[in-house]
């Protein structure tokens, strides 16, 4: 009887022993399918990038050729801004 149990005990360790080698491996490939996703999306976002990056960049040339002063404008929008806050509280008394 207990030859029979023993013999059990072997054979049950390896079919698990054979079907944790298998799960594992199954994982595995699971897990690189995913990481090759992934790359392929990152690959997509960073070209992506690079295309924003080049047409802000022309835009922002652009921008500068055609108002080469657009500092100076922003600095007189800030300065007109808190001027229309100011007058606002005055007349009104109250603040935006």
């Amino acid at each position: 009887m207990a030859d029979i149990s023993a013999a059990i005990g072997s054979s049950a360790t390896g079919i698990l022993n054979w079907v944790n080698t298998l799960c594992w491996a199954a994982c595995f490939l699971w897990m690189w399918r995913i990481s090759e996703k992934q790359n392929a999306l990152l690959s997509k976002l960073q070209e992506q990038n690079c295309r924003i990056e080049k047409l802000s960049k022309a835009e922002h040339d652009l921008i500068k050729e055609v108002h080469p002063k657009v500092g100076e404008i922003q600095e007189h929008l800030e300065e007109v801004s808190e001027t229309i806050k100011e007058n606002d509280v005055k007349e009104h008394g109250r603040r935006r």
